[in-house]
């Protein structure tokens, strides 16, 4: 029993050796890592008060802060990075370099409301902070960091000796890819309509969960914690909509469910008339995600609604921006009228 305990005990000790001070996975997780780290530094030397877009991947890939923040004349950070880096986590580093009059504009993924405790637990980004922030992931709570020491696995560890040893190579260059995907302000770039993905955006189906999932979510009440907390501070929070189909339904209900996390913790909320939801064909490899052209237009848009709720005023899109806004497939809709179908520019809004 006692060579048992010994072997046990040494079995522990060798298993968090391992993942707490060597194995690591520097080509995938690192690479957010590293694209959270960047937005941060960004973010810490824009002056306030500014304004940052917080959300997992449908924040840099559906809105630009290069037009939302030329419009609105404020200085702009593109924070989100990906669903699956912990809401906690991305609350928790972001939260220190918001001031008072400083705008948090959240389009959080409808899927990012109803992720369970345990779901959160386990995010991806548990097992990096183990090896790289101990201090943080214990910060995040004791249940958070249990699930961070003990949730890595075989299979991780191969993918960590792969990595590691593709890194060590020379292959996976993470600034420069980072560098030529991302622009100075946090915006996805390079997403293209023809390097787009038509046949694998055709194959996505996605149900959204029910209010009663979303009022229930520990996403919900992590965003809830968040709003309140940084209301109180001074900081503006607003929500939004992620981009969308325009053919997954999203029912009223769902809408009144995400508006009262934000509404009724001392934030704001804007809806788009269009509940930001596109044709197929003005996103990019994701539901999340839309193509460039469409980015901007969307962002046009949402700078437009952000305008009221902040008591400013909104600039026209610089020429270059609308040119490209007019490109988006969806962006000219033929509507019947009386005297026959009429175009409606881009910058007109959805």
């Amino acid at each position: 029993m006692r060579r048992l305990i010994l072997c046990a005990a040494a079995s522990l000790a060798l298993y968090f050796a391992a993942f707490a001070f060597v194995l690591h996975r520097p080509l995938s997780v690192g690479l957010l890592r590293m694209e959270m780290d960047q937005k941060l530094a960004r973010g810490a030397r824009l002056p306030s008060p500014k304004l940052v877009i917080l959300a997992g991947s449908n924040a840099p890939f559906s809105h630009s802060c290069r037009v939302i923040g030329a419009m609105l004349n404020l200085p702009c950070e593109n924070g989100g990075v990906a669903v699956g880096i912990g809401l906690d986590d991305l609350f928790a580093r972001w939260s220190p370099l918001l001031h008072r009059g400083d705008i948090a504009y959240l389009p959080m993924e409808i899927q990012q409301y109803d992720v369970s405790a345990a779901q959160n637990r386990m995010d991806m980004d548990g097992a990096w902070l183990f090896y790289r922030n101990r201090a943080l992931l214990w910060h995040l709570g004791a249940l958070r960091a249990l699930a961070g020491a003990f949730g890595s696995t075989m299979p991780d560890a191969l993918e960590a000796l792969t990595e590691m040893a593709a890194h060590a190579a020379g292959l996976g260059h993470r600034r420069a890819m980072l560098a030529a995907q991302f622009d100075r302000q946090g915006d996805r770039i390079g997403t293209t309509l023809a390097t787009a993905d038509p046949g694998f955006l055709a194959t996505l189906r996605r149900v959204e969960p029910g209010p009663r999932g979303i009022i229930r979510g520990d996403g919900s009440r992590i965003i809830a914690r968040f709003v309140r907390r940084e209301t109180a501070r001074g900081v503006i929070v607003i929500g939004g909509l992620p981009t969308d189909f325009d053919t997954v339904r999203l029912p009223g209900a769902d809408i009144d469910a995400i508006r009262a996390i934000f509404i009724a913790n001392g934030g704001r909320f804007i809806v788009l008339p269009n509940h930001s939801r596109y044709p197929r064909a003005d996103f990019y490899n994701s539901e999340d995600h839309l193509a460039q052209p469409c980015q901007y237009r969307q962002s046009i848009a949402i700078a437009r609604a952000l305008a009221p709720v902040l008591h400013r005023s909104a600039a026209a899109p610089a020429a270059a921006v609308r040119r490209l806004a007019l490109t988006c497939p969806g962006a000219a809709r033929v509507i019947a009228a009386r005297d026959g179908p009429r175009v409606i520019a881009a910058d007109d809004g959805p």
